[in-house]
């Protein structure tokens, strides 16, 4: 059964009643962010229950020795860990000197947490009874500035209903913190100075080993029923910690309030000497600038995204609540302002996976920032692995690899590999495969081949040598092979021949010698410097092109498809709706020995790669392909349901794409995997937006043109969303009585719509 407690609303996540044993679920679901820094929705004051804390800083880490009972030459040093940053939102409370604690009042009503999707901002109300039988009534709002993304900010009000009451404040920055997961229980940071002055405070710290500077600031205001009040506050500090102390006496019905201005400023961004003159210059602004500025600002700052990225479902408002979260969680995490970011697969939500950058970016993320922003945001998160170009020669060295092959890491922070898990780090390589086929994405979609000659061209080179090196040459097949490897399907390790993998392998050799080939013509000048620099020749473009005549590829005459890999058929195919519920999740319920042994796939793997390559295929191959391993997939992947919804879309099997776009964009509202309190599937959010525009939208570029063939599942009344096609943003409008097509500017778009070849002028809607 999956959890049912969030409230459906169109743009709010809305929880309505206290329950201790799901603060921890809720801590990940109203998590904020602003691309530079996140937190979980932990409670600003005291708490003594079960609760996850977490604060994270984009870009800082720490690498946490690898811990295995034995060692394997190329194995990982270090796994790659976001870290727990210094705690800035809490505010401990007392009223008539007994704490406010949520685990320890005596009753709790009205307790409602609404986290603003359209606005940017996280509130938490309710009235309590604590134990000296003071009732209170609490509400505390809190956003993460867009505008100014080294602050957040906090409104906490405190009324007493029944006496007059002597309410304290006190704020307070901790930087006495640790991570949930850490290897060898390491100290992650090192606290360097905790200072105060004229009611600002100050804790300056490094990260161990990495050494990444961080200040840590705050400054409070206090009001009474709006009124500021000029209180000097007592000090209290130690080598981790400072508090302010604001003592308020406030009447029956009266209204206690504190506005806390705090963040991060760190060396990313500042000179290491200059973060807390940094810090004091946010406070000014800040202050100067007032709450409710900030928080118009917020809001309007908010309404610029989703007049692009919005994605409106009439007549279904779960539908439209989950592409909501799933688009704000997106834009929570990475806004493409800095080229040394990306997004971690749980982004500011949690630790789980490191929070660093895994193949998703490419393979499902990049589509969305590209439609919903500018070709600049994709070109950044290209940029990021070029920049890490000479780190995966590195990690393919380390593997035994040579002539500049390149195999790009599952998990990176700088570049290096830094995942711990021995049969992804060695077999899971299909990941390079992401990249080359991310820098095919932006250049179909945007036109701009410029990337390709100025950086694409050198991963390309650098990653089919890397494919020409892994295949070898089976004198038995006659054939080049690929042995030992792990597919998008985690639950076969080390296989042969996984179809996905050497169909990646052989198109990204071609592809790479198809663009050789324009570069030479041309961009000569770029030609000759990556000739020269990666010193390819015609010998060893021979040796590439023999192979790719020549891969191997596994397929069944009695089933008519392709074989996930060599021994597929050996196995025993019970479909999925025979497996016996109890069972379910395999992956929490069986053995890893008996999961290796079974038919089960975790997430589409041969229907991956006809996802990516979906105009290398006829339909009648895709639902062939569909029918054979669809029935066999468990989808306890959160990137499986959205390549799922698509494929089904495309077969028009609508009451099938339904259901699956629904457990992609409600996978962590309703927690299906029932994990949600380790943080959010930020990347597999970008698949659900893939699984509206792509599935039913039927979106796709072909032969350079923007091509769509709309479909509306019975369930939706109408459905809209906007893309940033080259420069032109298109507005798509789909109802059960048909479509309408827009454009914005001053210039005519031709498109395709089922099969038919259209111009959209300015003004004038196409409709059909």
């Amino acid at each position: 059964m999956n959890q049912e407690y969030i409230t459906a609303n169109a743009w709010s996540i809305i929880e309505d009643d206290f329950d201790k044993g799901r603060v921890k679920s809720s801590e990940s679901l109203f998590s904020l962010g602003n691309g530079a820094m996140g937190q979980r929705a932990n409670f600003e004051e005291t708490y003594t229950g079960d609760t996850f804390q977490g604060s994270y800083i984009a870009g800082v880490y720490y690498p946490d020795k690898t811990r295995v009972g034995w060692w394997k030459n190329g194995y990982p040093e270090y796994f790659a860990k976001v870290l727990n940053a210094p705690n800035w939102i809490g505010i401990n409370v007392t009223v008539n000197g007994v704490a406010l604690d949520l685990n320890t009042c005596k009753s709790i009503t009205n307790y409602k947490r609404e986290l603003n999707m359209k606005e940017g901002w996280y509130e938490r109300s309710f009235t309590a009874i604590l134990p000296n039988d003071v009732e209170v009534n609490v509400s505390a709002k809190r956003f993460l500035s867009l505008t100014h993304d080294e602050l957040g900010v906090i409104n906490y009000k405190v009324t007493p209903v029944n006496t007059k009451a002597v309410i304290e404040f006190s704020p307070y920055i901790d930087a006495g913190i640790t991570n949930e997961d850490t290897n060898w229980d390491d100290k992650f940071w090192d606290i360097l100075s905790v200072t105060e002055a004229d009611q600002q405070g100050f804790i300056s710290s490094k990260t161990m080993k990495t050494e990444f500077h961080v200040g840590t600031y705050m400054q409070s205001l206090v009001f009474v029923d709006g009124q500021k009040q000029n209180l000097k506050p007592s000090v209290t500090q130690s080598d981790s910690e400072l508090y302010y102390k604001y003592t308020l006496n406030v009447n029956k019905g009266e209204e206690a309030s504190i506005q806390k201005f705090a963040g991060y400023v760190t060396d990313m961004n500042h000179k290491t000497s200059q973060l807390i003159d940094a810090a004091k210059t946010v406070l000014k602004e800040s202050i100067n600038l007032g709450y409710e500025t900030l928080l118009k600002q917020q809001k309007d700052a908010w309404a610029s995204i989703w007049d692009m990225a919005d994605i409106t479902i009439d007549g279904d408002v779960k539908a439209q609540q989950g592409i909501r979260f799933n688009i704000f969680q997106l834009n929570q995490t990475y806004l493409g302002k800095d080229e040394r970011l990306n997004i971690g697969p749980k982004g500011f939500t949690g630790e789980k996976y490191g929070g660093s950058t895994y193949w998703d970016t490419e393979a499902y993320c990049i589509p969305f920032y590209m439609a919903t922003k500018d070709q600049n945001v994709a070109r950044s998160l290209l940029a990021y692995r070029y920049n890490h170009l000479d780190k995966a020669i590195e990690n393919a060295e380390k593997l035994g690899f040579t002539n500049g092959a390149a195999l790009y890491p599952m998990v990176t922070m700088n570049g290096e590999e830094s995942h711990n898990e021995w049969e992804i780090t060695f077999e899971e390589i299909h990941r390079n495969g992401a990249m080359v086929y991310a820098i095919y994405n932006y250049v179909r979609y945007t036109g701009d081949f410029s990337y390709i000659p100025e950086m694409g061209l050198e991963v390309m080179i650098a990653i089919s040598r890397f494919w020409y090196q892994r295949f070898n040459y089976s004198q038995e097949k006659n054939k080049y092979v690929m042995l030992g490897v792990t597919g998008p399907n985690e639950y076969e390790n080390n296989v042969n021949n996984n179809w996905y993998t050497n169909y990646f392998a052989k198109w990204c050799i071609e592809y790479t010698m198809l663009c050789l080939d324009k570069v030479k013509d041309g961009y000569s000048d770029d030609y000759n410097r990556i000739v020269g620099h990666t010193k390819l020749n015609d010998s060893e473009l021979d040796k590439w092109q023999e192979l790719v005549n020549n891969v191997y590829l596994p397929y069944s005459g009695k089933y008519d498809v392709y074989l996930q890999q060599d021994n597929f058929l050996d196995k025993e195919l019970i479909p999925v709706s025979e497996l016996d519920k109890t069972q379910r999740p395999i992956n929490q319920k069986w053995s890893w020995d008996r999961i290796l042994r079974s038919c089960y796939i975790k997430q589409a793997d041969v229907l991956q790669g006809f996802y990516f390559f979906e105009d290398h295929f006829t339909e009648e191959e895709l639902e062939r392909h569909f029918d054979f391993y669809e029935p066999l997939t468990v989808h306890e992947s959160s990137l499986s349901p959205c390549v799922h919804s698509i494929q089904a879309a495309k077969l028009n099997r609508m009451d099938q794409a339904y259901t699956f776009y629904l457990r992609t964009s409600r996978l962590d509202l309703d927690d299906y995997n029932k994990e949600v309190e380790e943080g959010c599937h930020i990347t597999s959010m970008a698949g659900t937006w893939m699984s509206i525009v792509e599935g039913f939208g039927g979106m796709r570029v072909v032969n350079d043109t923007l091509s769509f063939e709309p479909r509306i599942p019975k369930e939706w009344d109408a459905y809209s969303f906007k893309v940033n096609f080259r420069n032109q943003v298109v507005k798509v409008n789909v109802s059960q009585k048909g479509s309408t097509f827009e454009v914005e500017g001053n210039s005519t778009l031709s498109i395709i719509l089922n099969g038919e070849a259209l111009k959209i002028s300015p003004s004038q809607p196409v409709k059909a």
